[in-house]
């Protein structure tokens, strides 16, 4: 059973439906019984840093993620909740998980493209590709032709390039996939990137970290 985290932020119900569709059991929930009890959790997200860990802490799902993280669950963080892994955002100037060192940081406003020099627009919204992929078991199938959806204008930079997985490309170069022991996260949104997404949860859900 995997437990998708319901914090009042998420994107849960494509992230359900994309679980069930490739054959997995999943139960959205914030019963901490619940969370303790499964075999993998996911941890979606939209909106802002601030109030999705006030909303965490107050139904306790810091600690409950934290504990799943210590005890060695599978654990697959996307969009937000890939940054809410990190140990402070920018955005709302906000103290996170802190599961992986490193901090979330802000598109510069003055970003332009590599071919005209036009100024690019924020939030980086659309469909992208991923470079330098690791040797992951999540990523296993991922190619550097495939293209996934994003939406974000705050990306995830960790202290140590070793927990970088993945590399996109908007403007600057940004960690699109990162992950440390048995915690992977994406930065953009697998349960809205079509196969190669599907692919990915696929992996997610087979994979068991040493």
């Amino acid at each position: 059973m995997i437990a998708i985290i319901d914090y009042e932020a998420g994107n849960l119900t494509s992230v359900e439906r994309a679980i069930k569709y490739i054959g997995c059991r999943c139960r959205v929930t914030n019963d901490l019984k619940v969370i303790d009890g499964v075999q993998r959790i996911i941890f979606p997200g939209v909106g802002a840093a601030g109030s999705a860990m006030v909303s965490l802490k107050k139904r306790g799902l810091d600690g409950a993620i934290k504990d799943a993280f210590y005890r060695g669950k599978p654990i697959l963080g996307i969009c937000l909740g890939t940054q809410i892994f990190m140990e402070h955002s920018e955005e709302n100037d906000t103290e996170c998980l802190g599961l992986i060192q490193g901090e979330v940081r802000g598109f510069p406003d003055n970003i332009k493209t590599d071919d005209d020099g036009s100024r690019i627009k924020i939030p980086h919204m659309g469909w992208n590709s991923i470079r330098d992929i690791s040797a992951h078991p999540v990523l296993s199938a991922i190619t550097g032709d495939d293209e996934f959806y994003f939406v974000h204008g705050f990306y995830p930079a960790p202290v140590d390039t070793d927990y970088v997985l993945g590399v996109t490309r908007y403007g600057i170069s940004f960690p699109s996939v990162i992950g440390v022991k048995n915690l992977v996260a994406t930065q953009f949104h697998p349960e809205k990137s079509g196969e190669p997404g599907l692919n990915l949860l696929r992996r997610f859900c087979e994979w068991e970290p040493c």
